[in-house]
């Protein structure tokens, strides 16, 4: 039987990987606040919504009932992390992005990244000791 992550955790918002998600998607916007208008319904809007999606997914999989579910949000909150990589890569290579602030957005993915395979693996471990 799987335990309700509420157990595990008080609320999403306790998640350091949580917290460290939404300065991403605040930044996110910042960053893209400065590309150009004719990117409003392109790569400003496609960052945006996969930004958000990776604290989104986090909260919305802690609600679920059971590891199971948070396990998998986790991993979609992961293929958003290198969605948003791919767009911000991207915006560096079009211009719309310094290079210094490529790097440090990106250097940010790759720090949220290790933190979800990490705390997938360690509702992984929690599910098999159930």
């Amino acid at each position: 039987m799987e335990a309700n992550m509420s157990k595990l955790f008080k609320s999403y918002r306790d998640l350091e990987v949580w917290r460290k998600a939404m300065e991403l998607a605040k930044r996110i916007y910042q960053i893209t606040s400065k590309f150009p208008g004719d990117e409003r319904f392109g790569l400003t809007n496609q960052l945006r919504r996969a930004a958000v999606s990776i604290p989104s997914n986090l909260a919305e999989g802690h609600s679920r009932s059971g590891p199971g579910d948070f396990s998998r949000f986790i991993s979609i909150s992961m293929g958003s992390v290198a969605e948003v990589e791919t767009q911000v890569i991207l915006s560096s290579e079009l211009g719309y992005l310094a290079v210094e602030t490529s790097s440090e957005v990106l250097s940010d993915l790759d720090v949220l990244g290790k933190m979800l395979r990490g705390l997938s693996k360690s509702i992984t471990r929690r599910r098999t000791n159930l």
